[in-house]
């Protein structure tokens, strides 16, 4: 039939793949597979795990002790509930239930730990997990030793010099 240059005809209507079905083909396969063949399914979970390591400030060999007198050397005050974990350069163990926190604009912070947990296992530096939102808290984050050894963050305190007349 000759067509004429005037009459335009519509394009073929397009019909959307129908769900369902693209399971189709993979359940016909599995009926056709040899019975005696069992079918083997995989699972593979993919997952990113961040650990910060910091480093204790003097390097060298564990103590055997803590000195009793070096807690002194500081007086504790009222601390934040959180600190930046990027602002954290280094630590040190100075009493046996903290781990105290040197900052990079040279603060420092004591990181109490909560009851039943001693900072001697610490020597050696921490990791930390961080958390969404960069900062390291009391009463949710917790250290890590290298020894195994976890303790919950209790509390911060604020460090200032003591008053050598204290």
């Amino acid at each position: 039939m000759p067509r004429n240059s005037s009459t335009v005809q519509p394009p073929a209507p397009s019909v959307p793949p129908q769900k369902g079905f693209d399971l189709l083909p993979s359940v016909l396969l599995l009926l056709v597979a040899p019975a005696g063949e069992p079918v083997r399914l995989a699972q593979m979970m993919i997952e990113q795990r961040v650990i910060i390591r910091v480093p204790i400030a003097k390097k060298g060999r564990a103590p055997a002790h803590i000195a009793p007198q070096a807690g002194r050397a500081w007086k504790e005050k009222k601390g934040p509930r959180c600190i930046a974990l990027r602002s954290i350069r280094s630590a040190s163990v100075v009493v046996d239930n903290g781990v105290d926190l040197l900052l990079a604009d040279n603060h420092r912070y004591r990181a109490r730990l909560e009851r039943g947990c001693n900072s001697n296992g610490f020597y050696s530096g921490f990791y930390v997990e961080p958390d969404g939102d960069g900062s390291l808290c009391s009463g949710r984050d917790e250290l890590q030793a290298r020894s195994g050894l976890t303790c919950i963050i209790g509390s911060f305190r604020r460090l200032e010099p003591a008053d050598p007349e204290d």
